[in-house]
């Protein structure tokens, strides 16, 4: 797949995965509402800070991101790290009308945060093949690009 094959696989996807390890050791995955993409090596996902895996990653932040689309045989596997946001640029950037719903006190609630995902590697498959996608390969791809919604981008009419 190239490399713009691969962002449509993103862009086309309304969640993601998430991969981590728990503070018992185990292996966890979380699936998350993911549509803020900077390119293919970084991704924001908003949650709630009290929950167990946001509490998880905050300590150990080496985690995955996987994307797919089950119905094109298609998946992109990221590897990478997660930091926690909780800056009002990434908390207005991610807030949709009706998230108050979710956090009472707005855009400023303590238990609403940003997750930004860093991909350092990936695999990639598909019914006609599979590869590897590079740190190097990302940042070419990746340059002067901005955070950007690739779900409304890839579906203008919802």
């Amino acid at each position: 797949m190239t490399a713009d094959e691969l962002m449509d696989l993103v862009n086309r996807s309304l969640f993601a995965t998430v991969g981590y390890t728990d503070e018992m050791g185990r292996p966890c995955v979380r699936r998350v509402f993911c549509v803020w993409h900077r390119g293919l090596g970084r991704h924001l996902i908003s949650t709630n800070t009290g929950s167990a895996h946001v509490q998880s990653l905050m300590k150990k932040p080496d985690a995955c991101l996987y994307f797919s689309d089950d119905t094109a045989f298609e998946g992109l596997c990221l590897y990478g790290k997660i930091t926690a946001h909780f800056e009002k640029e990434y908390r207005e950037l991610l807030w949709n009308e009706g998230d108050e719903k979710y956090y009472p006190k707005g855009v400023g609630d303590e238990d609403y945060c940003v997750l930004e995902f860093v991909a350092e590697s990936g695999r990639f498959y598909r019914f006609d093949g599979k590869g590897d996608l590079s740190a190097s390969d990302m940042a070419a791809f990746d340059a002067d690009r901005d955070f950007e919604n690739g779900y409304s981008a890839a579906h203008p009419n919802g």
